[in-house]
């Protein structure tokens, strides 16, 4: 059977490189084009191919211009697969470990498939042309965008004394912002008195707020011109950063509020039956980021390659009888894993056999993080299957049994508890066999080296002799 390949190493503004083989064997080289149509039907006229079936194509992710090139080949009929971009650079060394250049990477693309078919994805779905991923991303960007502003504008406050986020608090709402936006200098403040600014922390409250709050803040206002005195620092230059950085705290809200709306009606359409966040500790966020990152989960060979594109598997590096303990791979999606992680901690505390599997790794030695990241993996490995074969999430107990959210919170809180002994002597025993672990470090260094440890040398002055001239 004959095998032809197209190998394209792919580039955001330069001229994309593409090498032809048939069988691993290049019949050309370094074709140079750009992302244009007719500069993609010559390519296509050069191929001369029979049954475009035939053709595999095969590409790196490179950031979003692979996108256009993929949908572009798979219309026209030819399979289109992926291949991680660690692997090709493995590959490519293999060949030329001193040489790096376009045309060397299209070839090793080429030859790919026969060398190792394994290692290739086949390209299902729109990856990042999907909105559903895009938005998600997106929301988590300006989420933590706005915990930035917050951290500053708590800085900046309390420039001002502690009667401020006292009052205001450190998660802001509409009302704290607005005011802040205006009236963050104490003067103004004061200028303002209690009973219009009680009017004005009512009216973007929604009624929320009474008087008591607008009484705090004048007080707070008097007690921040106290303790700098009259010669103190500028209120007005301060009040006008804190008001930038609360309008920009006021403008995210606004944009993260519209893209909770879009990622919703997504999600809706991604997941219509609602299995995704059926499982437990999945909300509504959490569910439209497991669908936008993983995509279509029938791309995927089986569910251990669903768990490897998390990257919360264990690396692997065993030889003869060492096999260390190397942590998480982490070569997955890092937004998949933040979102698994929060689910998991969650879901612990209602899904009973997620609780005991928690409770027996944390009665040695482990971390919490580290007990928790394994329960992330056994989730998406449940979600995904639910997923695959279109059945809702089931909370059972640990003898199978079908039982309810309700009682399975009620059955972890029963059985399922963690000493807070047990876990204080472990993280002294995992301390101190970090400790362990630095000094023998350490103790491989060379003697001259500067240690960190006190010096130990002691000079016997029975010996010294003092010669007299």
């Amino acid at each position: 059977m004959v095998s032809m390949t197209l190998g394209i190493d792919v580039a955001c503004r330069a001229e994309h490189q593409a090498t032809f083989a048939v069988n691993g064997r290049p019949v050309w080289r370094g074709r140079k084009f750009f992302t244009r149509p007719a500069e993609l039907e010559r390519l296509w006229a050069d191929l001369d191919l029979d049954d475009p079936a035939e053709l595999t194509v095969v590409l790196e992710p490179t950031r979003n211009a692979w996108i256009v090139l993929a949908q572009w080949f798979r219309r026209r009929g030819a399979r289109v697969v992926m291949v991680p971009t660690t692997q090709s650079a493995d590959l490519r060394a293999y060949f030329s470990k001193h040489t790096k250049n376009d045309r060397l990477d299209s070839e090793v693309l080429a030859r790919l498939p026969l060398l190792h078919p394994e290692g290739l994805r086949e390209f299902t779905g729109n990856g990042s042309a999907d909105p559903l991923r895009r938005l998600t991303k997106q929301r988590s960007t300006m989420v933590k965008r706005r915990t930035a502003v917050y951290s500053r504008i708590d800085a900046q406050l309390e420039l001002l004394g502690p009667g401020w986020y006292a009052v205001l608090g450190s998660d802001y709402g509409k009302a704290a912002l607005a005011f802040l936006a205006r009236y963050a200098d104490p003067h103004a403040v004061l200028r303002l008195g209690q009973a219009r600014l009680a009017r004005f922390l009512q009216a973007r409250s929604r009624g929320q707020y009474g008087p008591e709050p607008a009484r705090a803040l004048v007080a707070a206002a008097k007690e921040t011109l106290l303790l700098w005195g009259p010669d103190g620092m500028d209120f007005a230059e301060l009040a006008a950063d804190i008001a930038a950085e609360a309008e920009q705290a006021i403008f995210l809200n606004g944009q993260i509020k519209e893209i909770e709306e879009r990622i919703a009606n997504l999600y809706a359409e991604a997941d219509p039956e609602g299995i995704i966040a059926s499982a437990p500790g999945v909300g509504p966020v959490t569910s439209a980021v497991i669908a936008g990152r993983v995509g279509d989960p029938h791309r995927f060979t089986s569910l251990a390659a669903i768990r490897a594109y998390s990257g919360l598997v264990p690396k692997t590096s065993q030889s003869g009888t060492r096999d260390p303990n190397l942590g998480l791979t982490k070569a997955g999606d890092p937004l998949l894993r933040e979102a698994l992680f929060m689910a998991a901690d969650h879901a612990r505390l209602v899904d009973p056999q997620l609780a005991a599997k928690y409770v027996r790794l944390m009665s040695g030695d482990r971390h919490r993080d580290s007990a928790v990241c394994h329960l992330a993996a056994n989730l998406l490995t449940r979600i995904a299957a639910c997923w695959r074969t279109g059945q809702p999430y089931v909370i059972r107990d640990v003898d199978g049994r079908e039982i309810t959210e309700a009682e399975g919170k009620a059955i972890v809180k029963a059985r399922y508890k963690i000493d807070q002994k047990k876990r204080v002597a472990a993280a002294g025993r995992r301390m101190k066999q970090r400790r362990i672990q630095a000094a023998d470090r350490e103790s491989q260094k060379s003697l001259s080296a500067p240690t960190s440890r006190p010096a130990t040398t002691t000079v016997d002055t029975t010996q010294i002799t003092v010669e007299v001239a």
